[in-house]
């Protein structure tokens, strides 16, 4: 990585949550970093162009928007990379690793509907002759990947996270969250998809780009935000980019009457970047909790996997970590064919 100027670290350290929702917002951020907002906005053009930066934007709550879920396949070592590019063709695929698993290709699919997601997966089966796991979401933990880079930790700072929610994949929270959208916020969510424009007044243009006006898309970002569909709106790092170039997706075959008390429990270790409940697919996958652990190199997972095994007594529960080796494809969630549908 890059040596960072001071305001550079301070743009990607501070602002990954609680981004400004005001007409003129880098103008905020340079009156609180003392700075002027073309240096802001320089810097972030900069911190972009590097790779450091994904975008400015949202992360939404999963399953409120569309329907998602993680899948996994078992590759031949001959044919990953073909199989990788087979995946990473279809639009509703937003990321997709290669770990350290027979399962060895792992990848998230979003879209407008549960029906859609199926189609996917069928036509990744019909095309590649291997058949995806579907491990979508059942209860979400917690949910955070911003990274604390003044810590030299993974995640941000949790104070400032939200709450720990769980249950999110339950019928009646999300049925809720969904009949509080109007057809304008799938828009606004499609237009927020590239992140919000490095101009003076962005969230004008983020208007103009779905309907509405500057005010308007101003509030309805702040409610969404309130109403927790907006998890996180900020500054979205990319993290290999910034150090963190080893993680783990930790699983674990909890006993099902426990899962939810270790599941809130892991959610709130520092190093735990995601943490949720997903279904067993037997008899060839047992495990039913996933973690995100992410550290500068292997050892640092490793070190930190002990470290909470014993804090939280999981000793003698099954785990395995699964190291990312290669990624594929990263990015935002796809919502313009949500808001078609909307």
């Amino acid at each position: 990585m890059s040596a960072l100027t001071d305001l550079e670290f301070r743009l990607l350290n501070d602002w990954q949550r609680g981004f400004p929702l005001v007409e003129q917002p880098y103008a905020e951020l340079a009156r609180a970093l003392g700075a002027t907002e073309r240096q802001v906005v320089e810097r972030l053009a900069e911190l972009k162009t590097r790779g450091h930066v994904s975008r400015v934007g949202a992360v939404f709550r999963p399953h409120v928007l569309g329907w998602s879920t993680l899948a996994a396949v078992a590759a031949p070592a001959e044919r990953l990379e073909a199989v990788a590019r087979v995946i990473c063709d279809f639009s509703e695929v937003n990321h997709n690793y290669e770990r350290e698993h027979a399962y060895n290709l792992w990848f998230v699919v979003t879209a407008a509907s549960r029906e859609r997601v199926a189609e996917v997966l069928a036509e990744i089966h019909r095309r590649t002759g291997l058949k995806p796991l579907d491990l979508p979401m059942l209860e979400d933990f917690h949910i955070d990947l911003g990274f604390d880079l003044a810590r030299g930790e993974g995640p941000g700072a949790r104070g400032e996270a939200g709450p720990h929610l769980c249950a999110a994949g339950k019928a009646g929270d999300i049925d809720a969250l969904r009949a509080a959208l109007e057809p304008p916020d799938y828009g606004l969510a499609a237009a927020l998809e590239p992140g919000l424009a490095l101009v003076p007044r962005p969230y004008a243009e983020l208007g103009a780009a779905c309907g509405l006006t500057e005010t308007e898309a101003l509030g309805r970002i702040g409610r969404m935000q309130d109403l927790g569909i907006i998890r996180r709106f900020g500054v979205v790092v990319r993290h290999q980019e910034l150090g963190y170039r080893a993680n783990a997706m930790v699983v674990w075959d909890v006993p099902d009457a426990e899962v939810a008390e270790v599941g809130r429990r892991l959610g709130q270790e520092a190093c735990v970047t995601l943490c949720y409940r997903r279904p067993r697919r037997l008899p060839g996958w047992p495990f039913n909790l996933f973690s995100m652990v992410h550290g500068r190199d292997r050892d640092s997972v490793l070190q930190e996997l002990a470290r909470i095994r014993q804090a939280l007594g999981l000793e003698s529960v099954r785990h395995q970590p699964l190291f990312s080796c290669r990624r594929f494809k990263q990015c935002g969630a796809r919502y313009a064919s949500l808001a078609r549908a909307a």
